[in-house]
């Protein structure tokens, strides 16, 4: 017999809904003093390049308003490490962040746009920047206070 659609199935444990203040909370609390440390490979005529090792450390996270933030990140890749504040559009699927970067200029580095998913502490998404791109994957794990 099938289940109402407004009851759960038995021997299943309801998810508490966050509510938008908690997400966003959580957020925050997640990527505030986080080190983003992953791979990431390039994407060129539609074939994945080799793997190559990144970190991100985000210093601190800001609600600007909306869904606006500013994450002020610390860079280092191929040789550079560059720290700047980047502005960004936060979008929720559910309780998971989407971190939306369209066309932001990285001093130093070049313009770029991303998208990045951040699920618990883990995330996946891939960027652009001018004529390269690719996708990129990693782990989230908090600095000491």
């Amino acid at each position: 017999m099938e289940q109402p659609k407004n009851e759960p199935a038995k021997g299943k444990t309801v998810k508490p809904v966050l509510s938008q203040e908690e997400l966003e909370e959580k957020f925050k609390k997640t990527l505030t003093k986080a080190t983003l440390t992953g791979r990431w490979c390039s994407i060129k005529d539609g074939k994945l390049g080799s793997e190559k090792e990144d970190q991100y450390t985000i210093l601190s996270v800001k609600k600007v308003g909306g869904d606006v933030w500013l994450i002020n990140s610390r860079i280092q890749y191929g040789g550079k490490d560059i720290t700047a504040p980047i502005p960004v559009q936060v979008k929720w699927a559910g309780d998971t962040a989407v971190i939306i970067v369209d066309d932001v200029g990285v001093p130093g580095s070049g313009t770029y746009s991303a998208r990045l998913l951040i699920y618990r502490d883990t995330y996946a998404g891939s960027w652009s920047g001018g004529d390269h791109g690719g996708l990129m994957n990693g782990v989230i794990t908090q600095g000491k206070e």
